[in-house]
């Protein structure tokens, strides 16, 4: 799909919770909802927004189907580097399904059964977010000693491969090192991912880079058949799962603008939430702030 054909399916107001469907639900996450087809699950991804690891009670209008479709497009540009979860022919699986609604549709994938690794792939070529935190305080990002003085924000020598645990629902994820996540799923996969999110970042920042946009970091998911064989499944290169910058804004020494919910995180700090549920309502000027960003991210790299 094009993007003014995208832009015009969104919802006008936020969908953030999908029920009524005749599949079994496994799985409700932050964002998604997982429903088991039999030889397949159904991914639907809702509007619901969170911020501090807590789901706020608004949502962002159509971010479910900005960030499918999204994904889509990342999962077809990524196919040379590595196979993903999608079924083929997705409208043909929604139509076998018996999956009519076409806002239901944008915002679904019918994917794979595959198992999870239990780590997030979080690749870096900046210095910002918690990488900045933990080089202010230890020279190093999980384990990766950096050169001495650089500023927030600059790019790094090289991209990094900086892993963290999977926590549970309301908690935070841990950053780890090359040997904790060696030890946590395998030294052999361990280095088959470490190689393989460094390879999607780099070509997820050239395209980017091609769209007027920075990929500072992006955190990556993989799982495996029971062969073995490793696929990349979940969301992919999102605003949700990324941290764009536009590029003519870029300087370091400064945390750049971002494509994401950066608005919604300064206005809870503004009004010093204490990061605990229950979360705060946000403002209609703040949501609506936020929705333009993902749109513009969608817009800068479909064209």
């Amino acid at each position: 799909m094009n993007f003014a054909a995208i832009s015009a399916a969104l919802p006008p107001t936020a969908v953030t919770s999908i029920d009524g469907l005749p599949f079994p639900r496994i799985a409700s996450g932050k964002v998604r909802e997982i429903f088991d087809l039999g030889d397949a699950l159904l991914l639907v991804a809702t509007d619901r927004l969170s911020a501090f690891d807590v789901i706020l009670p608004d949502g962002i209008p159509g971010k479910g189907v900005i960030l499918t479709q999204l994904s889509n497009w990342w999962f077809e540009q990524t196919k040379p580097v590595i196979q993903n979860h999608l079924f083929p022919n997705q409208a043909g699986e929604f139509l076998r399904r018996g999956i009519t609604s076409r806002d239901l549709q944008l915002r679904s994938m019918v994917v794979r059964k595959l198992k999870p690794l239990a780590i997030e792939c979080v690749a870096r070529g900046y210095l910002i977010g918690s990488g900045w935190s933990a080089y202010q305080k230890t020279g190093s990002v999980c384990g990766i000693t950096l050169p001495a003085g650089l500023r927030q924000a600059d790019r790094l020598p090289e991209p990094i491969f900086t892993p963290t645990t999977k926590a549970p629902k309301g908690q935070h994820d841990e950053a780890i090192d090359d040997a904790q996540g060696a030890a946590t799923i395998g030294a052999e996969l361990y280095a088959q991912v470490k190689a393989m999110s460094l390879a999607l970042y780099r070509l997820g920042h050239d395209r980017a880079m091609q769209a007027g946009m920075i990929l500072a970091d992006t955190k990556f998911e993989f799982g495996t058949d029971d062969a073995g064989n490793l696929f990349l499944i979940d969301e992919v290169l999102t605003p949700d799962s990324s941290r764009y910058w536009p590029a003519d804004q870029y300087a370091p020494n400064q945390s750049p603008p971002s494509y994401d919910k950066q608005f919604v995180r300064d206005y809870l700090l503004a009004i010093k939430w204490d990061q605990k549920p229950p979360a705060p309502k946000v403002p209609s000027d703040v949501i609506q702030r936020t929705q333009k960003k993902y749109l513009a991210a969608l817009k800068n790299l479909l064209g």
